[in-house]
C-alpha cells in the first residue's frame, strides 16, 4: 500500500520543481475561492480550474468529472493528464492513473514528477518491478534534490515490503486484492507441453489380485503433447473504504490432441467480499466468497487409457462433478504475532455413475494458524486442519478389504497439523521448508485409516528485474494399518509413497506479457501396482496479464 508520508503534495512539488509551469495550477489549489455551479462554467479553462479545488478538497471523483469535462471542451494537455492521473490514484483507479501519467510524459517538465508518480501508482497495483523501475527513472534523472530524496524514501519502502518473509501465494493475493476500483485483472496463459505418461499408467505387467478372472495385466505406458490453458478474470467495486466486492471466473485445463481420454477441464465462478485494513504494522484481511465450481474428466482405465465400462455401459463420466459452497477466511497480524482461521463447506455433486455408487459427499473444511516473524526476513507458522468428506452413496469397506453394499456410507475424517518456516536471503532471494502430518480415520470400522507425513521444500529467485526462477518438491509417505494391496486379506499390507518435483522460469517481455516455463516429475511407489507410476510433464508457454 502507498503511504501519505512517502506522497508528496502534487502543489507543493509543483512549485518546488516546476513553478514556472505549473503555476497557474498552484494558484487554483491554493485559492479559497467559492464553488462554481458547473452550469456557470463554459471554458475548458474553469472545469479544469474547478477541478483542482475539488482536488485540493479531496474530492477526487468530483474532480476527475471536471477534468473529463475541460477535456470535452477541446483541452488535452500534458498537465491535464497529470492531473487526471493523480486524481486517478488517489481514487484508486491504479490502471487509468498509469494510462493518463503516462500521456503527461510527453512534456519534458513533468516527465520526473510523473516518473516517481508512476512509481508509487505501480506499487499500489502490486507490480513490484515497474515500481522500482520508475521511482529509479525518478531518482537518477530528477534534476530537483527534494524529488531526489523522496524517490529514495519511496525504494526503500519498496524493498522494505519485499523483505517481509511471506508465504508466496499470499503475496499473490495482496496484490491482486490492491488492484483498481472496479478494475478488471485479467490472466490468460496457454503453452504447449510433453507428457510421459498420459494415463499415469504402472510401467510393468501385474497380477491384479482385485480380479481373478482377468489375473495378469500388461499396461500400455503413452506419451504425448498437450495443451495446457488457464484464464481467471476478477472485477472489483469498492464502495467502502476498505472493503471491496468482487465477481471473478477462472478457467483450467488440459487438451491432449491424440489421447482424448485425457482431457481434464475446470470451470469456476464465485462472488464475495474482501476487507483489508493496514493501520501502522497492525494488518486486518476477511474474506468471504461463494463458489460454484465444473470440473469434467473422463474415468479411464490407468492401464489401457480406455473408458471404463461396466457390464457393457460406459461409466466414463463417473469423475466429472460440480461443487459448490460458501468460504470465510480471516487474519490479522502484527510486526511479530499472527494468526487466522479458514472455515469451508462444499458439496459436491458427481454425474450420474449409473451402475457404480456415485461419488457425491459433502465437505468441510476448519483451519487455525499461527506465526511468529523472527525478523523481517524470517517467519515460523503453525496450522492445524481439520476435515471431513462424507459421501451418500459409496458405501464402506469391510475390514477383509470388501466393499460391500448395505455398508454405512464411507466417511472419512481428517486432522492435520504442519509446520511452515520461511528466510528470506535477499531482496530478490527466499526458500521454505514445510513439514505435516495428517491423520485420516475412516468412521465405519477403520479399514481406510492412514497416517501421511510430508516434506516439502520451495525455492524462488529473481535474478533481475525481468526473470523469476523457482523451483520445489514434496515427498508424502503413507501409513496404511489396516488395508491390504488390491484390497485383497490375503495380500501384505497396502504401502504407498510418492515424491513430487517442480521447476519453473518466467521472463518479462513487455509490461504484462511473459514467456513461462514449467517442469514437473510425479513418482508413486506402492504394493498395489495399479497406482503406480512415473510421470514427466514439461511445457512452454506465454502469459498475459493485465
Amino acid at each position: 500500500m502507498l503511504r501519505p508520508d512517502i506522497t508528496p503534495n502534487p502543489t507543493v512539488m509543483y512549485r518546488r520543481v516546476y513553478l514556472k509551469v505549473l503555476a497557474a495550477l498552484t494558484a487554483a489549489l491554493l485559492a479559497a475561492a467559492p464553488a462554481v455551479p458547473a452550469y456557470a462554467m463554459e471554458t475548458a479553462d474553469e472545469f479544469f480550474a474547478d477541478g483542482n479545488r475539488l482536488f485540493r478538497d479531496d474530492l477526487y471523483w468530483a474532480a476527475l468529472l471536471r477534468y473529463g469535462q475541460a477535456a470535452e471542451k477541446g483541452m488535452d494537455t500534458p498537465l491535464l493528464h497529470y492531473n487526471t492521473g493523480v486524481a486517478h490514484y488517489r481514487a484508486g483507479q491504479h490502471d487509468r492513473a498509469r494510462a493518463s501519467l503516462t500521456r503527461a510524459l510527453a512534456d519534458p517538465a513533468l516527465r520526473d514528477i510523473a516518473h516517481y508518480n508512476l512509481g508509487l501508482n505501480a506499487w499500489a497495483r502490486g507490480d513490484t518491478d515497474e515500481a522500482l523501475r520508475w521511482l529509479r527513472l525518478a531518482h537518477d534523472e530528477a534534476g530537483d534534490r527534494k524529488l531526489q530524496e523522496f524517490a529514495v524514501v519511496a525504494i526503500a519502502r519498496v524493498r522494505a515490503e519485499l523483505e517481509q518473509a511471506t508465504e508466496y501465494r499470499e503475496v499473490v493475493e495482496e496484490r491482486r486484492e490492491r488492484r483498481d476500483l472496479g478494475n478488471l485483472d485479467l490472466r490468460v496463459r496457454v503453452g504447449y507441453g510433453s507428457d510421459s505418461n498420459v494415463f499415469r499408467s504402472p510401467a510393468d505387467p501385474y497380477i491384479d489380485r482385485a480380479d481373478p478372472t482377468q489375473p495378469v495385466v500388461t499396461p500400455q505406458v503413452q506419451s504425448g503433447a498437450f495443451v495446457p490453458m488457464s484464464v481467471t478474470a476478477r472485477y472489483t467495486l469498492n464502495t467502502y473504504p476498505f472493503e471491496g466486492f468482487y465477481a471473478a471466473y477462472r478457467g483450467a485445463g488440459r487438451y491432449y490432441p491424440d489421447f482424448q481420454n485425457a482431457n481434464e477441464y475446470l470451470q469456476e465462478v464465485s462472488f464475495g467480499a474482501n476487507y483489508r485494513r493496514h493501520e501502522g504494522e497492525r494488518k486486518r484481511r476477511i474474506h468471504s466468497a461463494f463458489t460454484i465450481a465444473r470440473h469434467e474428466e473422463i474415468y479411464y482405465d490407468p492401464d489401457d487409457g480406455a473408458a471404463r465400462g461396466v457390464d457393457g455401459a460406459l461409466v466414463d463420466e463417473r469423475m466429472s462433478y460440480f461443487r459448490y459452497g460458501p468460504e470465510l477466511a480471516a487474519r490479522r497480524s502484527g510486526k511479530h504475532l499472527g494468526f487466522g482461521v479458514e472455515i469451508k463447506g462444499q458439496l459436491w455433486d458427481y454425474d450420474d455413475a449409473g451402475a457404480l455408487p456415485e461419488y457425491d459427499h459433502e465437505y468441510f473444511f476448519a483451519s487455525l494458524f499461527g506465526q511468529f516473524r523472527f525478523t523481517s526476513t524470517s517467519l515460523l507458522r503453525i496450522t492445524a486442519d481439520y476435515y471431513s468428506r462424507r459421501f451418500g452413496d459409496r458405501p464402506s469397506f469391510d475390514l477383509d478389504g470388501q466393499q460391500r453394499v448395505g455398508n454405512p456410507a464411507v466417511r472419512y475424517d481428517y486432522v492435520a497439523l504442519g509446520l511452515r518456516a520461511r528466510q528470506r536471503v535477499t531482496d530478490s532471494m527466499w526458500f521454505g521448508f514445510d513439514i505435516k502430518r495428517t491423520e485420516r480415520t475412516d468412521q465405519y470400522v477403520g479399514y481406510y485409516d492412514y497416517t501421511r507425513d510430508s516434506f516439502a521444500a520451495e525455492f524462488h529467485w529473481s535474478p533481475g528485474d525481468r526473470l523469476a526462477l523457482e523451483a520445489g518438491g514434496e515427498y508424502r509417505l503413507y501409513d496404511f494399518p489396516n488395508a491390504f494391496a488390491f484390497h485383497d486379506a490375503t495380500a501384505t499390507p497396502r504401502t504407498q509413497e510418492s515424491v513430487v518435483g517442480k521447476v519453473g522460469a518466467s521472463f518479462r517481455v513487455w509490461r504484462g506479457l511473459s514467456l513461462v516455463t514449467e517442469g514437473r516429475f510425479h513418482q508413486t511407489v506402492s504394493n498395489d501396482i495399479r497406482i503406480q507410476h512415473e510421470r514427466a510433464r514439461y511445457f512452454f508457454g506465454v502469459r498475459w496479464e493485465q
